[in-house]
């Protein structure tokens, strides 16, 4: 069974460079691993503003993985272990949301 492993970010500083970094950053060390069948990474949809939108957040990144294995096997690759040690500093809050797809 495939598992969606979605993290969103705020920023301390939510500058648009700040996200962009992120962005690239996300694009940089997050979709080489193996056992990802999608990954996408952007910027909060600011035109959607709706009663219902979460909007504590800057930066949404979405993977979906082949298996649950390929995902824990993610949680310790050495590129994603680098992407925490570079963006961490900039960090308010992480939330992550895994789910079966």
């Amino acid at each position: 069974m495939r598992l969606a492993h979605n993290v969103f970010f705020k920023l301390t500083e939510p500058t648009p460079a700040r996200v962009d970094e992120l962005v690239a950053a996300c694009k940089k060390y997050l979709n080489v691993q193996p056992g990802i069948v999608f990954f996408a990474a952007g910027p909060l949809c600011a035109e959607l503003d709706r009663p219902v939108n979460d909007r504590d957040w800057h930066v949404g990144l979405h993977l979906v993985f082949d298996s649950k294995a390929s995902h824990d096997a993610y949680q310790d690759d050495p590129t994603h272990n680098q992407f925490i040690a570079e963006m961490k500093p900039h960090w308010a809050g992480v939330r992550v949301f895994d789910s079966y797809v």
